[in-house]
């Protein structure tokens, strides 16, 4: 029988938190991921290897082909694609900090839209028309009613991290409309977190957290003093915000089916990725002070613009069409966050 050739898999941005993931999950399917990333949000390691991949590379035994390249850089781009032959392009790349977002509107649109239209025009020139694209629960805003599915109103984005996600959707979703032969998996991302069970990879915010459980894990830690929580006195069954958290493996584990999906010449489909149950962030305190017998100290302090009360969804549609269903329990996502925390107080950096 006919040996199928590795399929080659471009991963943009496939140094950070979820891409990192993503890239060993993608190895230990079979596929070849060859990965890009600018270093805005991943350690340098040795051998001009990001630190995550590196350790992705111990983890799986094989080694991961990775370029420095910035998705604003055509002419790079166009080397790129004329060196590999890619069946498909998952891509992550871009700014992902809300509250920057806000301040920064301009860098953020600049870097998302325009680094995805590059990628788009370099597929397109090279006849890859096969893309999954990660996206966020944000471009929901504030939801009219939960749990979230995938035909609830878009595009009421609280800030315009959430709207170049939205805008990025629409664009692609065009593409599909006008050019045959395109087919695109859009993946509505609800709260990543956790980590690689083996405590070897895992989220490393540069700075201040921005996401809560890092922040809570850090103060678990040792490393920061207190969590200040947004607020207390949201429609919610304690106050405090309602998100759907969802292990970043099963998240990375979407990406394989989503790409099986692509095989069927789907067109343009979306999908929400999450558990489909809601924790506040008080529940996810007292979790993370469980797992790890630690107190977490907190302050309840204002609420944050932009913030929602509570935001999960539904995801059955997923489950049905990409076979796919989220594994892991909150406990589990805790335990493999605390591993990761452990093992590494001061993330990929100075260990």
């Amino acid at each position: 029988s006919q040996v199928r050739m590795a399929e080659k898999i471009l991963v943009t941005g496939g140094a950070g938190y979820i891409g990192s993931h993503c890239v060993l999950e993608l190895v230990e399917a079979g596929y070849i991921p060859v990965v890009i990333d600018n270093f805005h949000n991943a350690i340098r390691g040795g051998d001009a290897l990001p630190e995550s991949l590196q350790r992705v590379q111990e983890i799986v035994g094989k080694k991961i082909l990775f370029q420095e390249l910035d998705i604003l850089d055509e002419v790079a781009l166009q080397t790129l694609f004329q060196k590999h032959h890619f069946s498909a392009v998952v891509h992550f790349a871009g700014l992902k900090a809300v509250g920057e977002s806000v301040e920064k509107p301009l860098m953020y649109y600049k870097v998302n839209l325009m680094g995805t239209i590059r990628l788009l025009e370099t597929m397109k020139a090279h006849g890859v028309r096969n893309i999954v694209f990660s996206s966020s629960a944000t471009v929901y805003g504030d939801p009219a009613y939960l749990p979230l599915d995938e035909n609830h109103p878009v595009g009421g984005c609280t800030n315009p991290y959430g709207k170049s996600k939205y805008f990025i959707e629409e664009m692609i979703r065009d593409l599909c409309k006008a050019e045959k032969g395109w087919n695109a998996v859009l993946l509505r991302y609800f709260n990543p977190i956790g980590a690689h069970e083996s405590g070897r990879i895992g989220e490393d915010p540069q700075g201040i957290p921005n996401n809560l459980m890092p922040y809570v894990a850090q103060v678990a830690v040792g490393r920061r003093e207190h969590l200040s929580v947004f607020g207390d006195d949201y429609k919610t069954a304690d106050g405090t915000g309602v998100r759907d958290y969802i292990h970043v493996v099963d998240l990375a584990k979407g990406h394989i089916a989503a790409l099986k999906k692509l095989k069927e010449n789907c067109g343009c489909k979306i999908y929400n990725l999450g558990t489909g149950t809601g924790y506040s962030v008080l529940q996810m305190v007292k979790a993370m002070e469980k797992v790890s017998g630690r107190e977490v100290k907190y302050k309840i302090t204002a609420r944050r613009e932009g913030d929602i009360a509570a935001c999960y969804a539904d995801p059955s549609l997923a489950e049905q069409e990409l076979g796919w269903k989220a594994a892991f329990g909150l406990d589990k996502m805790c335990e493999d966050l605390w591993r990761w925390q452990v093992q590494n107080p001061t993330g990929f950096s100075n260990n």
